[in-house]
């Protein structure tokens, strides 16, 4: 998904919840795809974190997201094995890790989070995926433009 403009990010991080479907960029007319409507609402969560972290350090409070990729799950064993199994495949084969991630994985990022080593971490989203997203923008994932 392209970049948001500086604006759309501050309404998605501020609009009151009940007002969000309002916001013009989030018109059915404006979501291309079901994939678009993800991430788009993956945005929205990493924007609305970060300003929520701002109210709750005033009471002393942290808060992060954890964003995980495709986790080893009977959901995700799933879609391996259903129509999109060959995009999962190739996914897993061209990402740095070159396989999906467990549950234990995102337990160990939690289990940080909530300790006191990480006491200086707020406002922020973890990005569990293995490198895929990484290699969706520079790596063999990315998607090739025609000439």
């Amino acid at each position: 998904m392209p970049a948001l403009t500086a604006e759309q990010d501050e309404l998605l991080a501020t609009t009151p919840t009940e007002d969000l479907l309002k916001l013009d960029f989030l018109q059915p007319e404006n979501i291309r795809d079901t994939l678009h409507a993800y991430q788009m609402a993956k945005r929205c969560n990493e924007k609305r974190v970060m300003a929520q972290a701002v109210e709750w350090g005033k009471r002393g409070a942290r808060l992060n997201d954890i964003a995980p990729g495709i986790i080893v799950t009977p959901l995700a064993l799933d879609e391996f094995n259903g129509p999109r199994g060959d995009f999962y495949k190739n996914m897993f084969a061209n990402c740095p890790a070159g396989r999906p991630g467990t549950a234990d994985e995102v337990a160990n990022v939690a289990e940080l989070l909530m300790s006191d080593k990480g006491a200086f971490i707020s406002g922020s989203t973890f990005l569990i995926d293995g490198g895929a997203t990484a290699s969706y923008f520079y790596g063999p994932l990315k998607p090739q433009t025609k000439a």
